[in-house]
């Protein structure tokens, strides 16, 4: 993959022989939708840099379905790069300072890293579902109403997997039972 002035490419080596080129066609598993059938024939071209998904746009078009998978996976790569440094710079602390108030605070910080880590952690598995649902073609759709979900919510939170309308529902939902 390569960046040009306005797109990113993916080029496959020329030099390669059958068997590689085969493999590197992007395959469709049966059931797949045709929305991720034109995904798959648009992922090995170009999204222009500057893409941003828009209302006057066919829903969940080739280009929206890679859009969000590009967004979904850089979000993905952040949070495991911070997460790789957090396991780095949790072996490499000492421990063991002279001072109480020191090794108090150093724990006190590796406590707080670890939490957030493991919220990172339940955001990774929902950023692998939104993954599988671009896949299985029902990405940008309410898994409870089956209603569109709006590209702005979508543009702000691309693993939601509810409808506006179903998600203050859901939170209506959960505040009466948690009151209980």
């Amino acid at each position: 993959m390569k960046k040009t002035n306005d797109a990113l490419v993916f080029e496959q080596d020329a030099g390669s022989d059958d068997d590689t080129a085969q493999q590197a066609k992007p395959t469709i598993a049966k059931g797949k939708s045709r929305a991720m059938e034109k995904t798959s024939n648009i992922a090995p071209t170009m999204l222009p840099a500057d893409y941003q998904p828009s209302e006057s746009e066919e829903f969940m078009n080739p280009m929206q379905l890679l859009y969000f998978r590009k967004k979904l996976e850089a979000w993905k790569a952040e949070l495991l790069d911070d997460a790789s440094e957090t396991i780095t710079g949790l072996s490499q602390e000492n421990l063991h300072q002279p001072d109480q108030m020191d090794r108090a605070q150093i724990e006190s910080n590796a406590a707080l890293d670890l939490r957030t880590r493991d919220r990172e952690r339940k955001l990774l598995q929902k950023i692998e579902s939104a993954l599988r649902r671009i896949d299985d073609g029902s990405y940008g759709y309410c898994v409870e109403t089956d209603e569109p979900i709006s590209l702005r919510r979508l543009e702000a939170r691309p693993i939601a997997s509810l409808s506006l309308h179903a998600q203050e529902r859901h939170e209506r939902m959960e505040r009466v039972h948690r009151d209980d």
